[in-house]
């Protein structure tokens, strides 16, 4: 190959760099021509050209070294090589240029590779997660910052390109690459990228406003020599060493504004701003800076809502300037103050801003700065967005669907969480996957950059296990409500079917009593397993009626009452653990005395809370405290509307006294009914009957209601489980 092609850029390696660099540059150059043989540009030009002219930016506009240079000159080597050789052979590349140039060029180049091959979908609403993906596979900060040279040098070419490339690749640099450059603090490559985007997303915009600057070239000219005549004056009598440069606002920017504050070209008032740049040491930076502000504020009058202070407190890519917007001659002119060393990390980012701490350029400042990036980018735990973020939050990955869609997913996240992210009802009939086209099971785990398939079958259904391997909380939630939701289903259908078997049988059990037996005959916690399994089929009708007749002949009566008394002792557990927590409360809650005449409460009358139930005081107007149970109809209201008037609650535990509680039961029409009730209320658990009123009722029922004065809940959970153990009575159940 003949080198004499790139001799201009031979030349700025061998200004920039050793002669032994010089040589290697020289070597990449004649091992990437001989690689990429004769690939073409489109229009007709080597390959090689557009690789060469990126290393060239690398130089010289972001200022990075001799491996990035490098790495920038092999980088469509492995770009083609990633994207068509098979495997092994791409593995022997990659050896093949680690041994002649080293194990970072080859890290470097891999992971533009891995940049390239992204398909990127132009969707707004994906912008923010590809810009995080793209940072993802940097793990090398020079990765992304090659990349955007490269980007840039495509913008800068793009008129070669087909027009469906040209509008994909100017999407991508506005909404891409100009994000990340602006938050590494390379605002002039962030400023072009989005200048040149535009040219192409809207050419009649952009044609209108560069005709617009053109026309008002003239006149911005003469109203800044004008502005600048004073401040010149007083900078030179001070003995300031300075030069001045004046920037007009970019062809984007002046878009976004007209286009967000729906303004014609002219109602954008700073078109332009004026940069003061001091040449002065390090130490008289600051005092410098202020000075001349102070210079320029002396003439004009400055808007203190457009004062921005960033050499106190740098940006954290390193930007540092003093900003302030005055009027002169009824406009708002942008004056921005900072020294040589200030405009040169403004222009090139954090590769300036290491040049500027007085170590000669070469491995050791380029090592500094890279060290400083990347700890920048690893300090950052959320979006791009947000500010200063070159890596995603740690323990992300990003995954697409087959059509170019982006999901971002917690590390570890498996093929299952991925189709629950997608829609609920997908992950609910989940029955595998394809990831990267090979068939995987649900609980595979995905990676960065994975393309994924959800297969489906009609009879799935989540199951109880799949809990044990998601890991997203929306996976996790929606499972459990499924699971919830079924359960319900098994015990609303096994309690129907029971109750119905129960009436056919003609047996004398209540369905609840049926269902405490068998839960004990089982060894089963819970009266909802019994049902879940009736609805099954796992527990057949025959085998229930058996042990119920076994149950009701007193063959199995040590069984009944050893129900009875496990059912009692539970309940007494549970009411001696709900005391212990109310007991553990703060003591701040207000205690509910057995009199309660000689405090300002009383009990609510829609909920009847008595001793024992879980409480809460409400604050009304003009009655005083009012005492409601938490599952009063009206609590969720009364919490919802008024919180600052709900005060905690609970009852003193070693106090006696009677409440009113009402039990409506309802039960078979048989002789000697009501004096069995009454029998079991008054002699067998010696409790005051206030009231009692029953009524007969269509197919041999009566039902009624029982006013029964009890000392607390747990009183009257006893009361309602004896009424329900008298031969007949089919249901019980507290009314208030």
């Amino acid at each position: 190959m003949a080198l004499a092609r790139y001799d201009k850029f031979r030349r700025l390696v061998s200004e920039s760099f050793s002669e032994q660099t010089s040589a290697l540059v020289d070597e990449a150059l004649v091992y990437a021509a001989e690689k990429l043989g004769s690939a073409m540009r489109y229009d007709g030009r080597p390959m090689l050209d557009h690789a060469v002219q990126v290393a060239q930016i690398v130089i010289q506009e972001v200022g990075l070294g001799r491996n990035s240079t490098i790495a920038s000159i092999l980088h469509d080597v492995v770009r083609v090589g990633h994207k068509q050789l098979p495997a092994e052979e791409f593995l022997a590349l990659t050896e093949e240029i680690r041994t002649h140039f080293g194990e970072q060029v080859v890290g470097i180049t891999v992971g533009m590779a891995n940049i390239s091959g992204l398909k990127l979908k132009v969707a707004k609403e994906q912008a923010e997660n590809f810009r995080d993906l793209i940072v993802s596979y940097s793990e090398d900060p020079r990765v992304i910052l090659i990349k955007l040279a490269d980007r840039l040098e495509v913008m800068r070419s793009l008129d070669i390109f087909p027009p469906e490339k040209r509008r994909k690749k100017s999407w991508e640099a506005m909404n891409l690459y100009a994000q990340i450059a602006h938050k590494l603090g390379l605002y002039a490559i962030k400023s072009e990228l989005e200048d040149l985007a535009l040219k192409y997303l809207e050419p009649k915009d952009y044609d209108h406003i560069t005709h617009k600057l053109e026309e008002s070239a003239e006149e911005r000219r003469a109203f800044i020599a004008k502005f600048l005549v004073p401040i010149e004056m007083k900078l030179r009598t001070l003995g300031i060493k300075y030069h001045i440069k004046s920037r007009t606002k970019s062809v984007y920017s002046i878009w976004n504004k007209m286009r967000k504050q729906h303004v014609p070209f002219e109602g954008v008032y700073d078109i332009f701003a004026l940069r003061i740049i001091i040449d002065c040491p390090v130490e008289q930076e600051k005092p410098q800076c202020w000075t001349v502000y102070s210079v320029v504020t002396d003439f004009y009058t400055p808007n203190p809502k457009r004062m921005r202070d960033w050499i106190s407190i740098p940006k954290s890519n390193g930007y540092e300037s003093l900003h302030t917007t005055v009027s002169a001659e009824g406009r708002w002119v942008e004056v921005q103050i900072r020294t040589e060393r200030m405009d040169e990390v403004a222009e090139r980012g954090i590769a300036a801003h290491w040049r500027y701490k007085g170590v000669q350029q070469g491995a050791e400042t380029s090592e500094q700065w890279l060290s400083r990036l990347r700890a920048a980018m690893e300090e950052t735990t959320h979006s791009l967005a947000q500010r200063f973020d070159a890596k995603p939050a740690s323990g992300e990955i990003f995954v697409f669907t087959p059509n170019g869609d982006l999901r971002k997913l917690p590390e570890g996240a498996c093929v299952l969480d991925f189709a629950f992210d997608i829609h609920t009802n997908l992950g609910a009939i989940c029955s595998g996957g394809k990831v990267n086209n090979r068939s995987v099971p649900i609980r595979e785990v995905l990676h960065n950059g994975d393309i994924v398939e959800i297969l489906t079958q009609k009879n799935q259904t989540p199951k109880s296990d799949w809990l044990s391997f998601v890991v997203t909380s929306k996976a996790k939630n929606k499972i459990k409500a499924f699971l919830r939701e079924e359960q319900a289903k098994h015990t609303r259908m096994g309690r129907e079917e029971l109750e119905r078997k129960l009436k056919n049988w003609k047996l004398a059990l209540t369905v609840d009593e049926a269902v405490n037996y068998l839960s004990k005959h089982y060894k089963l916690r819970l009266g909802t397993e019994v049902y879940a399994l009736i609805a099954t089929g796992k527990l057949d009708f025959q085998t229930i009626k058996d042990i119920l007749n076994r149950h009701l002949s007193g063959e199995a009566e040590e069984e009944r009452r050893a129900a009875a008394a496990e059912i009692e002792r539970q309940k007494q557990a549970v009411a001696a653990e709900k005391a212990e927590k109310r007991e553990s409360h703060s003591t701040d809650a207000l205690i509910i005395d057995d009199d309660i005449s000689k405090i300002q409460y009383k009990l609510a009358k829609c909920c009847n809370p008595i001793k024992g139930d879980e409480v809460f005081g409400f604050i009304t107007i003009n009655s005083g405290i009012t005492i409601h149970r938490n599952d009063c109809p009206n609590a969720k209201r009364m919490k919802e509307n008024y919180p600052y008037r709900v005060i905690e609650a609970r009852w003193r535990q070693h106090s006696e006294g009677a409440f009113r509680v009402t039990i409506r039961v309802v039960a078979a029409d048989t002789t000697g009914m009501a004096n069995h009730i009454t029998e079991v209320i008054s002699r067998e658990l010696k409790l005051n009957i206030r009231s009692m009123s029953f009524e007969l009722g269509k197919g041999g029922v009566v039902s009624g209601t029982i006013a029964v004065e009890v000392p607390s809940a747990g009183a009257a959970d006893t009361l309602i489980y004896n009424i329900l153990k008298i031969k007949g009575v089919q249901r019980a159940f507290r009314l208030n």
